[in-house]
């Protein structure tokens, strides 16, 4: 005897905000790989050049764990991207410094993620777009903009690594 599976009562928006955000994701790597960047490293790179920020800062901001972002500014350092400097207003911490090469890659990897959500975006009629557009930042922005703590913590959808 098979046990009947329950009927939904509500659309699978966990499977929905997922599907997209991994197809979005992929995607954007495809992309940027064609540049020689992850979007780890972009995420850096940008998020670098609008202030001065420590490694600390810029894992917190790219949600990376310090071993992740140790290899990621490695790699950018070894690209001649960036590079680890003393802070100037704390001689004890470490910030990432974008190089002029760096710059210039980070004006191009946006171009290339801007264009990725510009695709998605416009496969969308204009006043859908719209909608969507207010409604996920309603959700980010209120019901859903702290996650929930758990005690052994959730884990997130892993990229493939094909």
């Amino acid at each position: 005897m098979t046990a009947m599976a329950p009927g939904r009562t509500a659309p699978d928006l966990s499977f929905l905000l997922d599907h997209t955000s991994h197809v979005l994701r992929t995607r954007m790597a495809a992309e940027l790989a064609e540049i020689g960047l992850t979007p780890r490293m972009h995420c850096v790179l940008v998020h670098a050049l609008e202030e001065e920020r420590t490694q600390i800062q810029l894992a917190e901001i790219g949600d990376m764990d310090k071993t992740t972002m140790v290899v990621t500014v490695d790699a950018l350092e070894k690209a001649g991207l960036a590079e680890r400097r003393p802070s100037s207003t704390d001689r004890r911490a470490r910030i990432i410094m974008v190089t002029e090469k760096g710059a210039e890659v980070a004006r191009r990897s946006q171009q290339i993620v801007d264009g990725v959500h510009r695709d998605a975006l416009e496969a969308l009629p204009k006043d859908e777009r719209e909608v969507l557009l207010r409604a996920m930042k309603r959700l980010v922005e209120g019901h859903l903009s702290t996650p929930v703590e758990l005690g052994q913590g959730a884990r997130r959808a892993r990229q493939s690594q094909k």
